[in-house]
């Protein structure tokens, strides 16, 4: 600052850069005020560190001399920026970041006519552009990036949300709730905006709504005067504010008892709440936005949520995903679309075990996925041990003893026991105790029964039992007859977590519910061909049935629907079990007579994968229920197959960069 000799005359230069200086403000002159000639040469011959700000000053006297009044701009050349770089009088001020200043809220600038042309030549920004810069925002400011939340809303000429929201907001998180109170009626007559896009919330934007949001903060307000021990302020909210609104009195209630609690840590974990403080006036915000509209204030977290959804999709989309589904965003890269290699899938032969020799007709993975078990018409169960490790199966244990030859195998729900069933001319069951290898239970009621297929209790107590030729029991692990239903022909059985519910498909082409408590049967399942075999995922929703010259059909057992019919396989009148597989059961693999291994994802008819190896028709499909990238196939050809994904994936493969299909809905 340069002061003359004027009584109240100051005169305020700017040096930037290194190319001269400029007028940055000028205040207080006047024509009567200017320094005299002798004061002007007196200036120039301070020193000559001062040269610059000497020959802004002469020209500042020019100009005055002229009669402009220091109106007219300074040439191009010599304006610049704080930091040294050049800005265009046409274009407007520049920042660092290259974008747009729009110092007025978006509003035109009326410091030169250059900065309101430029401001009229601006884009007007389209709805879908506001909503994501108030996104991105939004985002910036839970990171703590206050500053250049201010700098986007300023040159974009957005608002983050509605004055009132702003108020309101920091009312609530300085516990100021009186204030919180009073700022609900001006957001009441926001909410009922015509022009504003309400959200839809459990309850309807009205009365209800505000009162609801009145009964949030009172309730926050009541618990921090219990946690300060303000024992009577609290008692004041409880009858003289929570309870006129008559608003959930089933809460209130649960809130007096909280007036017992004599310590602060009592109250925190009876409420469940964080205490006084950031961390629950934060969650209570939360709670209270799911009420405005997000033009006047954004749903917590909006961003996120909406990332979250699209890499969601993108999953459900990608036909070969086989891992967990993780609902963060910090394991998943958005900068590329997510992609599954084929190769990560169980699409290649890990190994041909051969030990059977005769048919291998069933087998099936342990519960706990630690095992699998494998019957053959060589009258032998094998029971394999699984490395949890190399994926790797070496035999444990033969059973033997079938004479008629092993055609279905039921593990118990602890995996303690394993029931082995014949074909249809087998009257026996076999009850193994699978870690001792001993037989328990060989079962037989009569030499005229047909057992061929078997169920557990979810209790592990209990099982079905029943064959084609009419029988159908309920048995103790001794193999007692608890309870039989006369004249039901049955193909297949399963039971449902009920435990009460026994579903089993029989020769009339359906599937029924039995109920072996009351004694009640239903129709559930009704099929134009015969049901070879069924499964059933593990909520009990979906059913999956091999029909007889169909192929495999998907059925929706709650609403009693076909949901989907899966090409590609060859089912004729062979037994042929298929199963879900998968994380989260996504998958649905089948054996064909055709030789082959299939496999669909659930919501698509078309295979994703036809696996070759059998030289004869595969009997059986078994998925690993812990490992998702195993499974195994039993086939005519005396061979089990395991199934994984490629021996050896190279470095980008791993990291799923690879193609990967999509499908519709």
């Amino acid at each position: 600052p340069f002061s003359s000799s004027s009584s109240s005359s100051s005169y305020i230069f700017t040096a930037v850069g290194e190319s001269g200086a400029s007028a940055a403000g000028i205040t207080g002159l006047s024509a009567a005020s200017l320094p005299t000639p002798h004061q002007r040469s007196a200036i120039r011959l301070n020193n000559s560190s001062q040269s610059r700000r000497s020959a802004a000053v002469n020209a500042f006297y020019n100009m005055q001399a002229n009669g402009t009044g220091g109106q007219e701009p300074e040439p191009e050349s010599q304006l610049s920026c704080r930091n040294g770089e050049s800005s265009s009088s046409a274009a407007g001020a520049v920042h660092s970041n290259g974008l747009l200043s729009s110092a007025n809220n978006g509003l035109p600038s009326t410091e030169s006519p250059a900065s309101d042309t430029s401001t009229k030549k601006k884009k007007r920004l389209s709805q879908s552009d506001e909503d994501v810069i108030r996104l991105i925002g939004q985002h910036l400011h839970g990171l703590g990036l206050n500053q250049t939340v201010d700098l986007l809303m300023q040159e974009s000429g957005c608002r983050l949300e509605h004055p009132a929201a702003t108020k309101f907001r920091n009312h609530v998180m300085e516990g100021e709730w009186e204030k919180a109170e009073s700022d609900l009626n001006e957001l009441k007559a926001l909410m009922h905006s015509p022009s504003a896009v309400m959200v839809r919330v459990q309850s309807p934007l009205n009365i209800s709504s505000i009162r609801c949001m009145k009964f949030l903060l009172l309730q926050q307000k009541y618990l921090e005067y219990l946690e300060d021990g303000k024992v009577l302020e609290a008692l004041q909210v409880l009858r003289a504010e929570l309870t006129p609104l008559k608003y959930n009195t089933e809460r209130i209630h649960v809130l007096s008892g909280y007036l017992m609690c004599t310590l602060p840590d009592d109250l925190r974990a009876k409420a469940e709440w964080e205490g006084k403080g950031t961390a629950s006036r934060s969650k209570l915000l939360d709670k209270l936005q799911t009420y405005l509209p997000p033009s006047v204030m954004l749903p917590p977290h909006r961003l996120q949520t909406l990332l979250r959804q699209a890499v969601e999709l993108q999953r459900d989309r990608c036909l070969y995903h086989n891992s967990k589904l993780d609902s963060g965003l910090d394991d998943v890269s958005l900068l590329i679309d997510h992609v599954c290699s084929r190769k990560q899938f169980p699409c290649y032969t890990q190994q041909i075990l051969t030990e059977h020799c005769n048919e291998v007709w069933f087998c099936k993975f342990s519960n706990d996925g630690t095992k699998l078990a494998s019957g053959s018409k060589d009258t032998t169960v094998i029971i394999w041990q699984v490395d949890p490790d190399s994926h790797q199966l070496k035999q444990l244990k033969t059973l033997e003893g079938h004479a008629y030859g092993v055609s279905y195998l039921a593990w118990s729900p602890d995996d303690t026991y394993l029931i082995a069933c014949g074909p249809d001319d087998c009257s026996e069951l076999w009850l193994w105790n699978v870690q001792t290898g001993e037989l328990r239970t060989k079962m037989s009621q009569s030499h005229e029964d047909s057992l061929t297929s078997v169920a557990w209790n979810p209790d592990g107590k209990r099982f079905v039992t029943g064959g084609q030729r009419g029988q159908f029991y309920q048995c103790d692990l001794d193999g007692n007859l608890l309870d039989s239903w006369e004249g039901v022909r049955v193909q297949c059985l399963w039971c449902l977590n009920d435990g009460r519910t026994v579903l089993a498909s029989d020769t009339h082409q359906r599937i029924r519910g039995y109920n072996f408590e009351d004694l009640t049967d239903r129709n559930i399942v009704q099929e134009d061909h015969p049901i070879m075999s069924f499964t059933v995922s593990k909520n009990g929703r979906l059913a999956l049935l091999n029909v007889a010259t169909q192929g495999v059909h998907l059925w929706d057992l709650q609403d009693r629907v076909l949901v989907r019919k899966y090409q590609g396989v060859t089912q004729g009148f062979y037994t042929i079990h298929s199963c879900f597989g998968g994380y989260n059961e996504d998958f649905i693999a089948s054996g064909s007579e055709d030789h082959k291994v299939y496999i669909w994802h659930k919501r698509s008819e078309l295979p994703i994968a036809e696996l070759t190896g059998h030289t004869r028709t595969v009997n059986c499909v078994s998925w690993n229920p812990a490992l998702p990238g195993l499974m195994a196939s039993a086939s005519d050809d005396g061979t089990l197959r395991v199934w994984g994904p490629a021996p050896f994936l190279d470095s980008q493969e791993t990291e799923g960069l690879t193609e990967c299909n999509s499908m519709d809905s």
